[in-house]
């Protein structure tokens, strides 16, 4: 005997999932567009660990692992923190927006982490690059 999977769900509860999910996610083309425009509202925020930050970032990315949310150092409530981890899989990211959001950050979630970054060949730095520049002289060094 075969059973039936088909689910139809409220679209009342779907626009809103999706208002939310378009409101709070950005995608790495999205994100990479953001980046390039010069405007200097966003910083990004990469939780993955240190040792991982240094092999390859996105350009102006913070490192900011989970040992040290705590300092929120980097961090801006005037702007929209975009935070990101390893892969769609990952709960890094999602965990640590819930976190700062709850802290009073604005935040963002990069969709795919750095594993869709890296599949849409997008441009890398590694830490040696950035390792002394706060995240807004990152994001100008850009342009």
């Amino acid at each position: 005997m075969q059973t039936s999977t088909t689910r139809i769900h409220d679209p009342v509860r779907a626009r809103a999932y999706f208002e939310d999910k378009l409101a709070f996610t950005t995608g790495p083309v999205e994100l990479d567009r953001w980046i390039k425009t010069g405007e200097d509202n966003l910083v990004v925020v990469d939780v993955r660990a240190a040792q991982d930050y240094a092999k390859g970032h996105i350009p102006g990315a913070l490192n900011l692992p989970r040992e040290k949310w705590e300092s929120l150092q980097g961090l801006s409530r005037d702007k929209t923190n975009v935070v990101y981890c390893y892969t769609q899989q990952c709960h890094l990211a999602a965990n640590a927006a819930l976190y700062f959001a709850s802290r009073g950050y604005p935040v963002m979630e990069l969709e795919g982490g750095f594993a869709s970054w890296r599949e849409n060949e997008l441009d890398q730095e590694e830490e040696s690059a950035s390792r002394f520049k706060t995240s807004g002289e990152r994001l100008a060094s850009r342009h």
